[in-house]
C-alpha cells in the first residue's frame, strides 16, 4: 500500500532547527531569521528583517566584517566569537559562515550558523589570541602615532600593515580627486613610490564603489597580473581597506601576499589598522597645518616693519618678531620670558607713547586674544611722526610770537589814526604812517618767509645754475651788511682772481644775505664778521664767522632743521625769527650742487657753504663768450634795508614786554620767479 506525502520544504527544515540560522543579503541587510534565532538572541524576526545584523558587538564588527569578506568568494568558514542578545548580555558562540551563489555564480548573501558553545577551553584560547592581537596592534598604533610628520605616519603605517597582518609587502595609497598616487611602501621596490593611476579602474575604486570597507582580491577573482604591485613576484592576494580622516575617504591600506595566505584575522586587523590609520593622519595633518599656519604667522610677523610681541596672561613675552629686535635692540632670546622694555596700555584702543634711550619714539597699542588668554602688542617707530607734530608746534608757537608784534603795532597806530587824525599834527600823522608801513614790510617779510619755507620742504625752490663770478655777489652782500651795523665790521678776504662756480646767482645771494644777517643778529654786542673764500677741489668754500655766543654741542646739524632754534642762539624775546632761515639756506645750496655746514668756534660761530666750479665744455654759456652782469631784481636793495627795519644803525632788539615794536624779523630771500602753477611741467 503506497501513500503520497508533500516533500519537506525548506521553510519547515530552517524553522525546525536547532541551531540559529540567519541569512544576509549583498547589502548585508538581514533577509532570514529562524525561530532558533529568535530563541538563542531574543530579537522576532520582524525586529530584524530588512535591517542589519544586531547581534554583532562594536569591537567585532571588524571581525564579522573580515569573515564576509573572506568567504564571499571562497569556503565557509567557522570561528569561535562572542555575540550578544537583545537585553546586552553576551554569549559564546560558534559561527560557521557560507556565501550563498546565484545560479549564474555571482554572489547572493551569506547564510550563517550559530549555535552557543560551552567548551570553556575553547573560548578562554579564543580570547587570549584576541588579546594578544589586541596588544600587538596597540603597539603598532603606539608606533604610528610616535611621529607627526605626515609622511613619516604613512612610512609608519606601511611598515605595520606587514608587522600586524604578516603581509609580503603593504603600502599606502592616497586618494587624490580622480586618481590615486603611491605615497609609501615597505618591502616593494623604490621605483613604484609615486606612481599614479585613475581612480576608475583601480582597486581602490572598486572598493569604494561597493560601499565596503575591506576588500580581498585574489587570483581567484580576477587577474592581478596587470597589477602595479605584479612587482612583488608570487603575488596572490591583495587586501585593501579604506582609511577615512574626518569621515571622507583619505586613501586605502594595501597588504600584499605571495607566501602566505590570508585569512579573517588578517583582514579584522587591517580594518582595525585603518581605522587607528586615519586618526593618526588626521592629526599629523592637523599638527602640519597647525605648524605650517605658525610658520606663516611668523613669515608675516617677521615680514612687518611694526613691532609684535605675544605676552602670556602675566604680560611676559613669548613672541619676539625682528622689527621688534630692531626698534628696542633686545634681542628675542633676553626678552623672552620677562617684561617688555616699554610701558604696556591700560586696556586695548589707548595707545601709548614712550621715548627709547636712544631718542626714538614708539607708539604702542595692545589686543587680546580671548581664546589664549594672551595679549598682542603692536609698536611702530613713530620719530619722524613726533617731530612733525614737534614742528607743527615750533611753527604755531614761532609764527604766533612772531607775528603778534607786528600785528599789534599795525592795529595800534591805525586805531590812533581814526581817533585821533584831527588833533595830531602833520609830523605826527606821518610818524604814524611810517611806522604803519615798517611794520606792515616786517609782516610781509615773515610771510614771504614762511612762502619760501614751504617751497623749500616740497622741493620746489626755483633755482638755475649758470657760470657766474662768485666775487661779485660776495662783495654786494659784503657792502650791503657793512652799511647796516656800526657796532660790526664786515670783513672779506678773497682773491681777486676766484674761478668762475657754476651756480645760481639769486639763490647764492640769499645765502650770503642769510648768513651775514644771523651773524649780525646772533653776535648783537659787536665783533668782525669775517668773511673768507678758498676753493678746494671741485668746489669754492664760502666761511662765515662771527664773534657771538655760537652753538649750544651738538646743534651743529638741527640748526638747518625747520623751526629749531636751539642754546643762546634760540632765545626768541632777544633775537626772534621763525627757525626757517638756515632751512632754506641748505635746501638752496644743495639744490645748487653744494652744501652747508656749521661748525663751534672757540669763540662764535662759523657757518661755510660749498658751490661746484664750472668746467670748461660743462653745462651753462661758453666760458670765453661775455660775461653776464649779475642784475639784482628790483626791491632786493629796499629787502636788505627792510632787515633791521629801515634803521641804519644795529640794535639789540627789546623783548616782547618792554616794546611792541617788532625785532628784527629774518631777511626776505630773493626769489627768481613766482610759484610753480598747477599746470606746469618738466
Amino acid at each position: 500500500m503506497s501513500s503520497e506525502r508533500a516533500p519537506l520544504s525548506a521553510a519547515a527544515v530552517l524553522a525546525s532547527s536547532a541551531d540559529a540560522v540567519v541569512g544576509l543579503d549583498s547589502a548585508l541587510r538581514v533577509c532570514l531569521w529562524n525561530p532558533a534565532a529568535e530563541r538563542l538572541f531574543g530579537w522576532r524576526s520582524q525586529d530584524v528583517i530588512g535591517g542589519r545584523l544586531p547581534i554583532v558587538p562594536a569591537e567585532l564588527k571588524a571581525e564579522h566584517g573580515a569573515v564576509l569578506e573572506q568567504v564571499r568568494a571562497g569556503p565557509p568558514l567557522t570561528i569561535h566569537t562572542r555575540r550578544v542578545r537583545r537585553d546586552d548580555t553576551p554569549i559564546d558562540v560558534r559561527v560557521s559562515t557560507a556565501a550563498v551563489t546565484s545560479p549564474d555564480g555571482g554572489h547572493d548573501g551569506w547564510v550563517l550558523t550559530l549555535y552557543p558553545t560551552d567548551n570553556e577551553a575553547q573560548a578562554h584560547t579564543a580570547a587570549m589570541e584576541r588579546a594578544r592581537l589586541v596588544r600587538r596592534l596597540t603597539d603598532v598604533v603606539v608606533d604610528i602615532n610616535a611621529d607627526l610628520s605626515l609622511q613619516s605616519v604613512l612610512d609608519r603605517i606601511s611598515s605595520g600593515i606587514t608587522e600586524l597582518t604578516g603581509a609580503d609587502a603593504g603600502g599606502f595609497v592616497l586618494l587624490n580627486e580622480d586618481r590615486v598616487e603611491l605615497v609609501s611602501i615597505t618591502r616593494l621596490s623604490q621605483t613604484l613610490q609615486g606612481y599614479s593611476a585613475p581612480l576608475e579602474t583601480s582597486l581602490f575604486g572598486e572598493l569604494l564603489r561597493s560601499g565596503k570597507s575591506v576588500l580581498l582580491a585574489n587570483d581567484d577573482t580576477r587577474g592581478l597580473q596587470d597589477l602595479v604591485w605584479a612587482d612583488l613576484p608570487g603575488l596572490h592576494t591583495i587586501a585593501l581597506c579604506v582609511s577615512n580622516v574626518h569621515g571622507r575617504p583619505y586613501g586605502a591600506l594595501y597588504a600584499l601576499y605571495s607566501q602566505r595566505k590570508v585569512g579573517h584575522v588578517e583582514l579584522e586587523l587591517l580594518e582595525l589598522l585603518a581605522a587607528h590609520a586615519g586618526v593618526a593622519i588626521g592629526n599629523a595633518m592637523a599638527y602640519e597645518e597647525l605648524n605650517h599656519q605658525r610658520v606663516h604667522e611668523q613669515a608675516v610677523a617677521d615680514s612687518s616693519a611694526d613691532g609684535i610681541a605675544v605676552l602670556d596672561f602675566g604680560g611676559r613675552v613669548r613672541k619676539w618678531n625682528r622689527s621688534a629686535v630692531e626698534l628696542t635692540g633686545y634681542p628675542a632670546e633676553i626678552v623672552e620670558g620677562r617684561h617688555p622694555p616699554f610701558p604696556i596700555p591700560a586696556c586695548h584702543g589707548r595707545p601709548v607713547k614712550h621715548r627709547l634711550k636712544d631718542g626714538r619714539w614708539l607708539e604702542i597699542l595692545m589686543a587680546r586674544i580671548p581664546r589664549t588668554h594672551e595679549w598682542v602688542v603692536d609698536f611702530r617707530d613713530i620719530t619722524a611722526q613726533k617731530a612733525m607734530e614737534d614742528e607743527r608746534e615750533a611753527f604755531l608757537a614761532t609764527t604766533g610770537h612772531e607775528l603778534r608784534t607786528p600785528i599789534t603795532a599795525i592795529h595800534g597806530f591805525a586805531t590812533t589814526l581814526i581817533r585821533k587824525w584831527s588833533r595830531m599834527s602833520s609830523e605826527a600823522q606821518r610818524e604814524a604812517v611810517s611806522n604803519i608801513v615798517d611794520r606792515s614790510t616786517a609782516l610781509t617779510l615773515l610771510v614771504e618767509r614762511l612762502s619760501l619755507g614751504s617751497d623749500a620742504s616740497r622741493g620746489e625752490l626755483d633755482v638755475n645754475p649758470v657760470p657766474f663770478e662768485l666775487s661779485q655777489v660776495l662783495r654786494q652782500a659784503v657792502m650791503t651788511f657793512r652799511s647796516l651795523s656800526d657796532r660790526h665790521d664786515v670783513v672779506l678776504s678773497a682773491s681777486d682772481d676766484l674761478p668762475t662756480v657754476f651756480a645760481d646767482p639769486l639763490a647764492t645771494g640769499i645765502i650770503m644775505d642769510q648768513l651775514l644777517d644771523n651773524s649780525i643778529k646772533f653776535s648783537p654786542e659787536g665783533g668782525t664778521v669775517h668773511v673768507t673764500v678758498t676753493v678746494e677741489g671741485d668746489e669754492v668754500a664760502v666761511s662765515v664767522d662771527d664773534d657771538g655766543p655760537g652753538l649750544r654741542p651738538g646743534d651743529e646739524e638741527r640748526v638747518f632743521e625747520r623751526f629749531f632754534q636751539g642754546g643762546v642762539r634760540g632765545d626768541r624775546r632777544r633775537f626772534g625769527g621763525l627757525g626757517l632761515g638756515l632751512y632754506i639756506v641748505r635746501k638752496l645750496a644743495q639744490d645748487q650742487g653744494g652744501d652747508v655746514r656749521a661748525r663751534r668756534l672757540e669763540r662764535g660761530t662759523r657757518m661755510y657753504f660749498t658751490l661746484p666750479l664750472h668746467r670748461d665744455g660743462g653745462a651753462g654759456p661758453d666760458p670765453d663768450g661775455p660775461r653776464t652782469a649779475i642784475v639784482e631784481p628790483p626791491g632786493v636793495a629796499a629787502v636788505r634795508a627792510g632787515v633791521t627795519g629801515g634803521q641804519t644803525s644795529f640794535k639789540p632788539p627789546a623783548s616782547q614786554e618792554s616794546s611792541k615794536i617788532s625785532p628784527n624779523p629774518e631777511p626776505l630771500p630773493r626769489r627768481r620767479s613766482a610759484r610753480p602753477t598747477a599746470g606746469r611741467t618738466g
